[in-house]
């Protein structure tokens, strides 16, 4: 098998109703993962809403033709928001979505939680621990800021953490189905049964 099947490709996004949209892309193969890019995309307050949608629609858009991600990874509406700003966040989420379904690429979504946890190894990690350890896990010479891009990195670093935990799950669970199917072509043993009568 070709060394590139092992690598994926990630494109992380942290969509925020108030401060920056952070995004990272991510090139993860095996166990060691590199940062190929991040950053946060700051709108200016006075623009209307559906502007700041279309700009980041566009952002993801380009992102995704100039990186070719296999997979965009996007963080999960909070469930402790308000109303409000729960739907504005979902709205953000969907066209980040879009752009990826417009370019044929699987999207996915974790919580918070999840995320804290896979980078950090608990889901209660302040965001300088997560900080901390996207550098650690991305060999990074500095700490990447803002914390925006630094939590699109972590759900990167999510998503290529847990597609290794399931292709390693998945090739355990066909060796164990096919060990029965093996077993079960061989010819069964033939059982000679003595029997003795008493004198």
């Amino acid at each position: 098998q070709s060394a590139n099947k092992h690598k994926l490709r990630v494109l992380g996004v942290d969509p925020a109703v108030v401060g920056a949209i952070g995004y990272g892309v991510i090139q993860a193969e095996g166990s060691r993962a590199i940062c190929m890019r991040f950053g946060a995309l700051k709108l200016p307050r006075q623009l209307t809403f559906a502007f700041r949608l279309r700009e980041i629609h566009l952002l993801i858009t380009s992102l995704v033709e100039q990186f070719r991600p296999d997979a965009v990874a996007v963080e999960s509406v909070f469930t402790s928001l308000n109303m409000r700003t729960a739907l504005k966040l979902a709205e953000m989420r969907g066209v980040v979505l879009l752009a990826a379904a417009q370019a044929q690429i699987p999207a996915h979504s974790y919580s918070p939680r999840e995320i804290k946890a896979s980078v950090a190894g608990f889901g209660a990690a302040s965001k300088q621990q997560i900080q901390q350890m996207v550098r650690s896990l991305l060999d990074m010479d500095v700490i990447p800021e803002p914390a925006d891009a630094s939590d699109a990195l972590a759900v990167a670093l999510c998503h290529a953490q847990l597609s290794r935990a399931r292709e390693r799950l998945a090739r355990s669970t066909a060796r164990i189905t096919a060990r029965p199917a093996a077993a079960s072509n061989r010819a069964a043993p033939t059982v000679h049964r003595v029997v003795q009568f008493p004198d």
